[in-house]
């Protein structure tokens, strides 16, 4: 798609009020692709006045009425799914069937499943002599990350919209393309003007603004935790609500009865998807004393094969960092079995598919988010082993368990502390509700639990 030079307030494009512009490039080529404006706190304000004025009418619409926009979205989302996958495989450098299979097709599982949720969810309950309503919450500020552009502006847009709220989004300065291609659909949809509204800009301006204007009540961030924690600190301070996606260190904990070639193949594409720049990767692979050995050469056979399927990281600075974490690996004595730091090409933001072997639970690989297509393999001693170092990072966002008995993978599951668990390999539900414990953030996300973060009560006695 062809970039607005302008951003998307009140029902159209208008000018930035600054000269400023991000260039976009192409981490597969380092070719710069299009340019869109680097807008300011003034952009935000006006941003946030629309939004703010549309609200009344937004938030007294009958929730059909606003299922049917959503429904709309959906469907126009459904017709440019194709421009989509392009636009994200050109700004983020994902191969085109994981475009066009996950990041042009999820975010419509999304919008579908608020459409319904819309018109069935129940804003009004009674509780003994009381009557509860759910009302929204207000003008929502969504900030959102450039590894799933499209579908985590539809994780936070569609449930405010679901729920009445007003939204002004701030996209990762890296992938803002898809952002303005979302801008279009949501006026093809018919939305009502001033309902969402898009800056793009950069986080420590625009973003900056955004999370700390006055008259936004709740902020929505995805992202890493140590942003996170500044803008919990900025909303706190104005004692506003905040919904917190934040960092991952995930476990895949492989238990001695599951089929252990299935749970290291799943394991190794998980961690590669999306050159592992997923913040749900289960990027610690941990595995029993007496099945490690072949544990490793499976998954060193696996991540082979990933060489020339994986796209680029987004950037040069995300290439150097995944790099340098490879790197202390090496220097802190886990042992390389594929990859390693080297550039895997001339040109393009690339990075070699990583496995680590004789991992340590206090190295920094297995503690701290790498954000890129590596993965470490840690033995147990037993099954309480194996629990102390899943639970054993800052972090609490997803992880997996595999072993022969469902029952037995559930009871492992139920002791760890994650916000969510894939059973043997389960799949991607839009309906079940997506965040983290600990550090990895505050909030839920997706189905109905997605929608109540958007929602505040009111109580009437009688």
């Amino acid at each position: 798609m062809k970039a607005h030079d302008g951003m998307y307030i009140d029902g159209g494009w208008r000018p930035a009020t600054g000269p400023d512009v991000i260039e976009v490039v192409n981490p597969a080529d380092e070719q710069v692709i299009g340019r869109v404006p680097a807008g300011t706190a003034e952009d935000v304000d006006i941003a946030v006045r629309a939004a703010r004025a549309a609200l009344p009418a937004w938030a007294a619409t009958a929730p059909a009425d606003r299922a049917a926009r959503l429904t709309a979205l959906r469907d126009v989302l459904v017709t440019r799914a194709e421009e989509v996958a392009e636009t994200v495989t050109a700004e983020l450098g994902s191969p085109l069937k994981f475009s066009q299979n996950v990041h042009a097709a999820v975010p419509v599982a999304v919008a579908g499943s608020y459409a319904e949720l819309a018109a069935t969810y129940a804003f009004e309950e009674k509780a003994g002599n009381s009557t509860v309503y759910h009302e929204p919450i207000g003008v929502v500020a969504a900030i959102t990350p450039w590894n799933y552009p499209l579908h985590q502006i539809v994780a936070k847009v569609a449930p405010a919209l679901a729920a009445g709220c007003t939204v002004v989004l701030k996209p990762a300065e890296d992938t803002p393309l898809v952002a303005q291609l979302f801008a279009e659909a949501v006026h093809e949809a018919g939305v009502p003007a001033g309902v969402f509204n898009l800056v793009t800009g950069l986080g420590p301006v625009a973003g900056q603004a955004l999370a700390g204007h006055p008259d936004v009540d709740l902020v929505s961030f995805t992202g890493s935790t140590a942003v996170g924690r500044q803008i919990g600190a900025t909303a706190g301070a104005a004692v506003k609500k905040v919904a917190l996606e934040l960092g991952g260190k995930s476990a895949n904990v492989i238990l001695p009865s599951a089929d252990l070639a299935k749970a290291v193949n799943v394991g190794v594409a998980n961690v590669m998807s999306n050159s592992g720049q997923t913040c749900s990767a289960w990027t610690r692979m941990l595995v029993h004393r007496e099945q490690y050995d072949e544990a490793v050469e499976l998954a060193a056979t696996a991540a082979a094969k990933y060489g020339d399927r994986i796209g680029p990281v987004v950037n040069a600075k995300q290439q150097a960092r995944v790099r340098s974490y490879i790197e202390k690996g090496v220097a802190e004595g886990a042992r390389l079995v594929a990859g390693g730091p080297e550039s895997p090409c001339e040109q393009g933001y690339f990075v070699s598919p990583t496995v680590f072997a004789d991992v340590t639970p206090d190295m920094t690989i297995a503690q701290e988010e790498i954000f890129g297509p590596v993965l470490s393999i840690l033995r147990y001693e037993d099954e309480e082993d194996a629990l102390r170092i899943a639970n054993g990072t800052v972090y609490g966002l997803a992880g997996a368990v595999w072993a022969g008995d469902e029952a037995e993978a559930v009871a492992f599951a139920r002791r760890l502390e994650t916000g969510q668990v894939d059973i043997n390999g389960g799949r991607f539900n839009p309906l079940a509700p997506f965040g983290g414990y600990k550090q990895s953030g505050v909030g839920r996300e997706l189905g109905s639990h997605g929608l109540a973060e958007y929602l505040q009560t009111k109580s009437l006695q009688f």
